[in-house]
């Protein structure tokens, strides 16, 4: 198996890529966890269903119970933090810097610095909404590039159009139609989508389909 330089790998053939999750999980033990069916959920393992040796990548960060259940189905599992690496590389910075060709570079070189077409999934759950148009519209390329034709993408989005905050989530998988959910706090989204502009935004990829939850926030299953 082949292993990214400075990464650890958790026992079975998850692949974990470097990154302090330490506080994510703590604060996930530590918050009220609401349990939640989940048709998006649903429908990206349905994908998964009788296959065995297939690679999904979670954008959330290394989490040991996704790690198990994506494992234990006999998938390889790769992890990236998104939102801290966002943190560590546009920091508190004007929203402006998230256009600086630059820092979008090393942010994908940081991310997602995989070979073309090499997952067939991603788990991407709410990260998306806290980039500003420039570099969401790299980082869904590059997402493009990465996944194999047919694949799936999960995304979460709040539906709260005037929204100045939002609830900043842990995902962790319950099986495959139930989500665990923590709120780890709040952040300020850079975008707010409706269907529409969600829409527009994956008018790349093959598909999008929308379920509307009661923590109102939009489930997007989307197929490359």
């Amino acid at each position: 198996m082949l292993r990214r330089p400075g990464a650890t790998l958790s026992p079975g053939p998850a692949i974990i890529v470097p990154g302090n999750h330490s506080s994510a999980t703590k604060l996930f033990d530590k918050e009220l966890v609401t349990s939640r069916p989940s048709r998006g959920l649903e429908q990206f393992f349905a994908f998964l269903r009788d296959q065995v040796g297939l690679s999904v990548l979670d954008l959330a960060g290394a989490s040991q119970q996704n790690i198990n259940f994506i494992t234990n189905l006999g998938h390889r599992l790769y992890s990236e933090d998104f939102v801290r690496t966002l943190d560590d590389v546009f920091g508190d910075a004007d929203p402006g810097d998230q256009a600086n060709q630059g820092r979008i570079d090393q942010f994908l070189r940081q991310t997602l610095n995989f070979e073309n077409e090499q997952f067939d999934g991603v788990l991407v759950w709410d990260v998306l909404q806290y980039m500003t148009p420039a570099l969401l519209a790299a980082t869904l390329e590059r997402l493009r590039t990465i996944v194999r034709p047919h694949a799936y993408l999960l995304a979460y989005f709040h539906a709260d159009e005037k929204a100045q905050q939002v609830p900043f989530y842990s995902f962790r998988i319950k099986d495959s139609q139930n989500l665990m959910l923590a709120q780890r706090g709040t952040r300020k989204p850079a975008q707010i989508f409706n269907n529409r502009s969600l829409e527009k935004l994956f008018q790349k990829f093959e598909s999008v389909k929308f379920f509307l939850t009661k923590e109102q926030l939009r489930e997007v299953i989307v197929r490359r």
